[in-house]
């Protein structure tokens, strides 16, 4: 099967999540716009859902799908979210598609993380892909020195030859060189690092399950 063909299987798995009558928290990316597609299945039986992002919120309202702002709802069943790496504990690397900040509140705001991805983005250890960080724009070229003796390289995410601006209004910087051995430690430590709005290692946040597009089928992990 395609890429495309994994990502559709895992976004249908994904319903048996989502509970009739819940709110749902839903997350941001390519994979995630598939089982936004198979969500308009399921619109009569849920209230709606809480969004991770503009594209997430535009996509679902198109569906007939209502969006709740987060603060005007209690804890949410269910978070189902992509990830551009989930190692087997569950912790993730996440933010490829600049929406971390408000894809980490909406997780914190549910009692399970249900992961959707195909097969390669399971690893042994995170930090192949280059690492989201949200910034505040005035710290970001003091956070590429702090990563940088962190033996990370980071740059500036450029959206058209500029810096991409978040929903948030603040910058991506993207690292490469990590080996993030200790996921816990390593975004408690960053997270205090001043400028920096989040990172994209979602250790505290983990997934709980994770359901895995392979050539066989659908692969479910319990984290």
């Amino acid at each position: 099967m395609t890429q495309d063909e994994l990502k559709t299987l895992v976004g249908q798995a994904a319903l048996k999540y989502v509970e009739p009558g819940e709110i749902v928290g839903v997350g941001t990316g390519s994979t995630v716009n598939k089982f936004i597609d198979a969500l308009a299945s399921m619109r009569d039986r849920i209230p709606g859902a809480v969004s991770s992002s503009e594209a997430t919120t535009a996509r679902l309202k198109s569906l007939g799908i209502p969006v709740f702002e987060a603060n005007d709802v209690g804890e949410l069943a269910v978070y189902i979210d992509g990830a551009d790496e989930i190692d087997e504990r569950g912790h993730m690397v996440k933010g490829g598609g600049a929406a971390l900040t408000r894809e980490k509140i909406v997780a914190a705001q549910s009692r399970l993380f249900v992961c959707i991805a195909d097969e390669s983005k399971l690893v042994k250890v995170l930090g192949a892909f280059p690492l989201p960080v949200e910034v505040i724009p005035m710290a970001a070229e003091r956070l590429k020195r702090q990563f940088a003796a962190k033996g990370g390289q980071a740059a500036i995410r450029l959206k058209d030859g500029v810096p991409l601006v978040t929903d948030n209004g603040q910058f991506i910087l993207d690292v490469t060189g990590l080996h993030i051995a200790d996921p816990l430690a390593f975004e408690a430590e960053v997270s205090q690092w001043p400028g920096v709005v989040t990172v994209g290692v979602f250790a505290y946040q983990k997934a709980g399950v994770c359901l895995l597009g392979t050539a066989s089928g659908v692969k479910t992990l319990e984290l």
